[in-house]
């Protein structure tokens, strides 16, 4: 387990054609490549909400990717976005599916499934 650090946190939900369509997996790729953790899930209304953390430059970098990029084949409508400072531990950034459970992606490996605690 990594050591609690203070840092800052965007919570963001993702509206428009977010589902069905590697959103969130590109989500994670973008944030792992910026160096940024936390945690991205698909809601029951369609959307994608999630909680990415790190230093904010490279915060300002994801938001934009949120906003204006995503995944090849999304429509992205609108994003809602808020900041915060706090203390964590993470030190990956992960895909949470139905049910609460982890999504682990890596390449050539497929997927496989753990329980949030």
């Amino acid at each position: 387990m990594a050591e609690k650090t203070l840092v800052r946190a965007l919570n963001f939900e993702v509206f428009g054609r977010v589902q069905g369509v590697f959103f969130r997996k590109n989500t994670q790729e973008t944030a792992r490549k910026l160096g940024l953790v936390g945690w991205v899930r698909n809601t029951e209304k369609g959307t994608v909400v999630g909680v990415i953390q790190g230093p904010n430059e490279k915060l300002q970098k994801m938001k934009t990717w949120l906003k204006e990029v995503g995944s090849p084949r999304s429509k992205i409508e609108r994003c809602e976005f808020s900041e915060r400072d706090v203390t964590t531990d993470r030190d990956d950034f992960s895909i949470i599916g139905r049910g609460g459970h982890l999504k682990v992606y890596e390449k050539g490996r497929g997927t496989h499934k753990t329980k949030c605690k």
